[in-house]
């Protein structure tokens, strides 16, 4: 299939102006590393949380989202809705206390808050395995998904002429080498812009995507095949449009509802949110999220940065995807469980003019760029700033960190190109993810109200699933023939009741075991985090002329109706657009009387303990 001039003429626009807004911040970019990696930390909230959620809507999600619909009906996004309970921890917890840390990345908190060799050793550890390991995996997987997406739209792809090209091992076919060029547009851009230039290329390019998806949503729905959302209504069956899942004793099945068991449904209301890290939802925020709070204009504009991005996040972009989805169902009744994430892709190359198709072939570009850029950004400031400074070179100039940055951009994308042309699929790397992690998450939290967490809780919580995740996944038969009862728990996300345990337990006996952080160091923490809490007791003591935060049970409230907000907006709109007017502007209402306890809450507190 070719694309028409004019829809050509819109990409070509749509690179322009990204390109151009990177030229205009690089200048401002390259005067140090807190603007190349934090914006000079002056960003507003609109900018900050527009980003967050732009960084989330990779080329891969409406391609994700459609397989978990095609699968398992609109229930089935609950896989990922589950995680808003973090993000709302986060927002309400965490936002203000990542932006008064004063710090340049999350991974320079482990020498904020623990002290000795054990917290350079966790520090530099953790720049690698998030800045290289996971990072390049996660870019990977982006990388293959717009791979896939040139495939289905692009048939016989060639790249100028050529087919693919074999490079001392490593096989680059015409998408990847695509691929590839568009990435390096991304590096350059990256490496020019710094943060601000990535934030506000992110917000134009979520307006891009989003409107995009709409316009892609609408005309899908209305093609004569569909005949609105009447037709697409009738033509489904009734479990399809269900919004929450079934709980029984079956377990998931295939071509229904999303139902879980008992164990598999309280795994992932109740343990999976806080109990493991995951990109974008780490329990106490984290990666490309704390970098977009440390980097808002003052504490308000960070906790209103996270808020947004959450409601954005979960309960305004998904729709139109999940519209065209269902629309999929329909027109490509053919596709196996293999394929069924291409039905998106295809309802676009089959169902949109000249013109729009380019505009959602730049929505999609988009989506790619912006998640790119991010990853790039934030690996870098983590090899940069937390290992390179801080064990290779500490002595340099501000400009001179600049250019390593630059560089480092560059090579990290060349690095991923590589890894990318190895890899075939990531099929539940999700879990695999969530699995190696079970048990971190309670660590990432408390270690902001405990003080006497330390670095070796941190690196226990991270070793210890690594030493019961192989057996519950690879060897589970000397297991069983030990403990036959936890036979029943082995399989994800069930597998998290035993991995959370065995990794709190390990933890905790090793906190106990380990000398706690010296006590200059958690004065220092206090005194410039001040987080208020009766777990900060024997240090709040020493520090009298502290003003801790109040108001903590307020906020717990505050995480209550933040779910409440997100959720009944979620379900308002569907409910609307579905056809259920009545039923929807009630949850609407609901949604509203939420954010009204919110802002009422906040305003009971002060602002001042919020940022003013």
């Amino acid at each position: 299939m070719n694309l028409s001039p004019v829809d050509w003429l819109i990409i070509l626009l749509y690179l322009v102006i990204s390109f151009g807004i990177a030229i205009y911040y690089s200048r401002r970019a390259g005067k140090s590393t807190s603007e190349f990696f934090l914006s000079g930390r002056n960003l507003p909230w609109w900018i900050a949380g527009t980003a967050m959620v732009a960084t989330t809507f990779a080329a891969d999600t409406p391609l994700a989202v459609t397989e978990l619909v095609a699968r398992n009906g609109i229930a089935g996004n609950w896989l990922w809705w589950n995680m808003l309970f973090g993000g709302m921890l986060t927002t309400f917890f965490f936002a203000r206390l990542w932006r008064r840390a004063g710090i340049l990345t999350d991974v320079e908190f482990t020498e904020l808050r623990y002290s000795g060799g054990a917290a350079a050793f966790l520090r530099g550890f953790r720049a690698l395995y998030l800045g290289l390991l996971m990072n390049l995996v996660i870019m990977g997987w982006v990388n293959l998904a717009l791979v896939k997406i040139l495939n289905v739209m692009f048939p016989g792809l060639t790249f100028f002429g050529i087919r693919g090209v074999s490079l001392l091992g490593f096989d680059f076919p015409a998408a990847l080498l695509w691929v590839g060029l568009i990435m390096l547009v991304v590096a350059v851009y990256s490496s020019m812009a710094g943060l601000w230039g990535v934030a506000i290329t992110d917000a134009f390019q979520f307006l891009v995507a989003m409107g995009g998806t709409i316009a892609l949503a609408v005309i899908a729905v209305n093609v004569p095949e569909i005949g609105g959302v009447a037709g697409l209504k009738e033509q489904l069956p009734e479990w399809v449009f269900r919004f929450t899942p079934a709980v029984g004793e079956q377990g998931n099945t295939a071509g229904g509802i999303l139902t879980l068991t008992v164990a598999a449904f309280c795994a992932y209301i109740g343990v999976q949110w806080w109990a493991s890290w995951y990109p974008g939802a780490d329990p106490g925020g984290g990666g490309y999220v704390a970098q977009r709070m440390m980097s808002a204009r003052d504490e308000k504009h960070s906790l209103f940065a996270t808020i947004w991005f959450i409601i954005a996040h979960y309960a305004v972009r998904p729709w139109p995807w999940i519209i065209v989805a269902l629309v999929s169902l329909v027109l490509y009744p053919e596709l196996d469980a293999a394929h069924k994430g291409d039905g998106f892709v295809m309802v676009m190359r089959d169902y949109l003019p000249a013109g729009l198709l380019g505009l959602l072939m730049a929505a999609f570009l988009a989506a790619y760029m912006s998640t790119i850029a991010t990853h790039l950004n934030w690996g870098a400031s983590y090899i940069v700033n937390d290992f390179y400074r801080r064990f290779v070179r500490s002595e340099g100039e501000e400009k001179y960190y600049v250019r390593i940055s630059r560089i480092t951009t560059v090579l990290t994308m060349i690095i991923s190109l590589l890894i990318t042309s190895k890899l075939d699929r990531i099929s539940g790397a999700w879990e695999f993810v969530i699995g190696i992690s079970g048990g971190i998450g309670l660590v990432l939290i408390l270690r902001w109200w405990w003080w006497r967490i330390n670095a070796w809780s941190e690196i226990s919580a991270m070793v210890a699933p690594l030493l019961i995740y192989p057996f519950i996944r690879f060897y589970p038969d000397p297991l069983i023939r030990a403990f036959p009862a936890i036979e029943p728990f082995l399989e994800f996300p069930s597998s998290l009741f035993i991995i959370v345990p065995w990794t709190t337990v390990a933890w905790l006996v090793v906190t106990f075991l380990t000398p706690p952080t010296d006590e200059r160091t958690l004065n220092a923490f206090y005194e410039r985090v001040h987080p208020g809490g009766s777990l900060w007791k024997p240090v709040a003591d020493r520090l009298p002329h502290v003003r801790s935060d109040h108001g903590l049970w307020q906020l717990f409230v505050d995480w209550i109706a933040g779910c409440f907000l997100v959720f009944f907006t979620l379900f308002g709109f569907g409910k609307i657009i579905l056809g259920e007017n009545l039923m929807g502007l009630l949850f609407l209402a609901i949604a509203g009387l939420a954010a009204a306890v919110i802002y009422w809450h906040l305003s009971r507190i002060g602002w001042e303990q919020v940022g003013e």
